[in-house]
């Protein structure tokens, strides 16, 4: 018979593995983000332009490639400072989830 504790812990250990799959889905999102934003710098600085359209919701938006590149290097940026966020995120979740499994493994060993 399993305790309420038991339970308890068996219920917070499914509760972090879940925001763990959540976080490695959001980070790999924001991974191929920062892919298609640097591939477009590239484009861009290879480009050697003057300007650019950039695309804004249904719009399309003339902007001078030199503000263009800054805005895209802002947002690899961003990007960097978000994944990084998320993988601190991540290391504190697997940390509790390495605490756990020796108790988890006592639970399943009583059966």
């Amino acid at each position: 018979m399993v305790s309420e504790e038991d339970k308890k812990l068996i219920t917070q250990f499914q509760s972090f593995q879940q925001q763990l799959q959540a976080i490695l889905i959001q980070k790999e999102s924001l991974r191929l983000q920062k892919v298609e934003v640097e591939s477009a710098l590239e484009e861009l600085e290879a480009s050697k332009v003057k300007e650019a359209y950039k695309i804004s919701g249904p719009i399309m938006i003339k902007k001078s490639s030199e503000d263009l590149q800054k805005e895209l290097k802002e947002r690899i940026e961003n990007l960097d400072l978000r994944i990084k966020t998320l993988e601190k995120a991540e290391e504190r979740i697997e940390k509790k989830l390495k605490e756990m499994e020796p108790k988890l493994k006592e639970i399943v060993r009583r059966g």
